[in-house]
């Protein structure tokens, strides 16, 4: 009876508690790895979408302006009437500031999750500047490096 107990012990094959412990630790280190890298690619993402927007509401700017005799806008409604994705804030949001005489603009995109903001402005004379700024939301570090993108 021992000898067919011992016989059927050694005929099966499985994980002992230790090969599955070791397994489930190797995994756990892997995912202690691999969450915050997920994390940060998603505050990159997030900046990139916002600066997509921003620019995309630069060239809805520049139409504007072309059909305008130069004069640019200060409402976001006018640029989404030229482009209606710069309607979707799922992700970021925009606004738009005109100087009171109408010939220079700035644009600013502020991504939802990470509170980075994404700016250009236009200067009468006709420099461009692309600035950004920190937020608060994590995704660090995001796509602003030192207030430029």
């Amino acid at each position: 009876m021992l000898s067919k107990l011992r016989h059927r012990a050694e005929d099966e094959k499985g994980f002992t508690l230790i090969e599955l412990l070791v397994v489930i630790l190797i995994i756990a280190i892997l995912a202690a790895v691999a969450i915050p890298t997920f994390l940060n690619q998603r505050g990159k993402a997030y900046d990139s979408n916002a600066q997509s927007m921003v620019k995309s509401a630069q060239v809805a700017e520049e139409t504007y302006a072309t059909s305008n005799n130069g004069s640019y806008t200060t409402s976001a409604s006018a640029l989404q009437a030229i482009d209606p994705s710069l309607s979707d804030t799922s992700a970021a949001t925009l606004s738009v500031n005109a100087a009171p005489t109408g010939d220079e603009y700035q644009v600013v995109a502020t991504a939802n999750n990470t509170n980075d903001a994404f700016t250009i402005t236009e200067g009468t004379n006709g420099v461009q500047s692309d600035t950004c700024s920190d937020g608060s939301g994590g995704g660090s570090p995001g796509a602003c490096t030192s207030g430029s993108w």
